[in-house]
């Protein structure tokens, strides 16, 4: 059976993944605080832990981790989904708490993750995949947006750091930016005060034009593209990719 990790599966992407997963035939183990109240049976389990908290992630997700790795899946990814938009403001406005805990769930949560996933599964485990999921946010600034645009490119820079460190193992890491689609985080974003967040106008015009996809129907697609079927190590996938 195909073991996937995701983190973050309260709601949006990650949510919809997991139930995407699961319908495939697939083993899904959620990480965070919460899971989504779809996700139930026996090819879930949920790992609790707070992703804002990065040194205390291991005590929770490294013994499912050997637990999986004991039940010899035919293949494992990871796919470091969870992350927070939080806070927005443009620079010389900003609260220095809420930057560190942005930085802690976006960045630090998953190089912690992907550590423990590499500790789990050695060279001499089966097929293994990590998804990196970025935003087109990594390479365009948006206004008002700085933690998490910088967050996002230092995600993109953890493929290329677990390329270079196991070009040798066969593990494989990919990047995706996998376009826009409705979310709580989309909805934050359109709720902001435009004097606090100029490129407010940017996200209600996806809502208003009809542009956002749902989200079951990008999962679907990351799955069928991106999980189940072979990729490029080291690529930068987007939402392009995913069409067809």
């Amino acid at each position: 059976m195909h073991a996937v990790i995701i983190t973050g599966v309260s709601r949006g992407l990650g949510e919809a993944l997991a139930v995407a997963l699961q319908d495939s035939g697939a083993m899904v183990v959620g990480v965070g605080r919460t899971a989504s109240a779809k996700l139930t049976g026996a090819r879930f389990r949920h790992v609790q832990c707070d992703l804002a908290d990065p040194a205390a992630i291991a005590a929770g997700l490294a013994p499912a981790l050997r637990t999986l790795a004991a039940s010899n899946p035919s293949a494992v990814t990871l796919i470091n989904n969870a992350a927070v938009a939080t806070p927005v403001g443009l620079i010389g406005r900003l609260d220095a708490a809420a930057v560190e805990a942005a930085f802690a769930t976006n960045v630090a949560a998953p190089l912690v993750v992907a550590d423990l996933f590499c500790r789990a599964f050695p060279e001499s485990a089966p097929p293994r995949r990590i998804v990196n999921i970025s935003s087109g946010a990594a390479q365009s600034a948006i206004a008002g947006s700085a933690a998490y645009c910088m967050s996002k490119a230092a995600l993109e820079m953890l493929t290329r750091a677990l390329v270079a460190d196991h070009a040798a193992t066969g593990l494989e890491c990919i990047t995706l930016r996998p376009g826009i689609f409705e979310t709580g985080m989309q909805q934050f974003m359109r709720s902001q005060d435009p004097a606090e967040f100029p490129s407010v106008g940017l996200f209600r015009g996806f809502k208003e034009n009809g542009l956002l996809k749902d989200p079951a129907e990008v999962a679907t697609a990351i799955v069928r593209r991106l999980i189940a079927a072979p990729i490029e190590n080291g690529r930068t996938y987007t939402h392009v990719d995913l069409e067809g």
